[in-house]
């Protein structure tokens, strides 16, 4: 059973954005290919919900091999996208803790209820459900125009 969506697209306006994908690499590192967080768009402090994108796109460098002829955002990537988020905001909460680096911890509960294929805006939002001065535990979710994707549990630790 799907989990009750974070987002109400309904009442919320996603049309502005709040850091640009270069805000975003300053506290994300990764770069070119692993870059799956676009923007934020939407953010409610430390213990708030946070909304990122990203734009998938048929030129993507793993469109044409996932799968040949009906290219398909990978769920793994997804996943990726949606630690990315979780970890932006982990360290945009936290001055003191942005010239550490966050790696990804692990995943539960990971389901995908639905095909991201390009041309697609796949929205993020991640809300915090325990935070450790070392570690944290996201509560995550992806939609595409409005119907959920993906859903996790998303871990992250300081690894340096």
């Amino acid at each position: 059973m799907p989990s009750q969506p974070l987002i109400d697209f309904a009442s919320m306006d996603l049309s502005q954005i709040l850091r640009d994908s270069a805000e975003v690499r300053r506290l994300c590192p990764q770069r070119n290919r692993f870059a799956m967080l676009d923007a934020i768009v939407h953010s409610e402090g430390a213990d708030g919900l946070v909304i990122g994108y990203k734009d998938v796109d048929s030129s993507d460098w793993w469109a044409p091999d996932h799968f040949p002829g009906r290219p398909i955002f990978p769920g793994a990537l997804q996943i990726e996208g949606a630690a990315q988020l979780c970890a932006y905001h982990f360290l945009d909460s936290r001055p003191e803790m942005q010239h550490r680096l966050v790696g990804f911890g692990g995943v539960n509960d990971a389901r995908f209820r639905g095909v991201v294929a390009p041309p697609a805006r796949l929205y993020f939002a991640a809300k915090p459900v325990r935070l450790r001065s070392t570690m944290f535990t996201y509560q995550a979710q992806g939609f595409v125009e409005g119907k959920l994707v993906m859903e996790a549990e998303i871990l992250g630790v300081i690894i340096d």
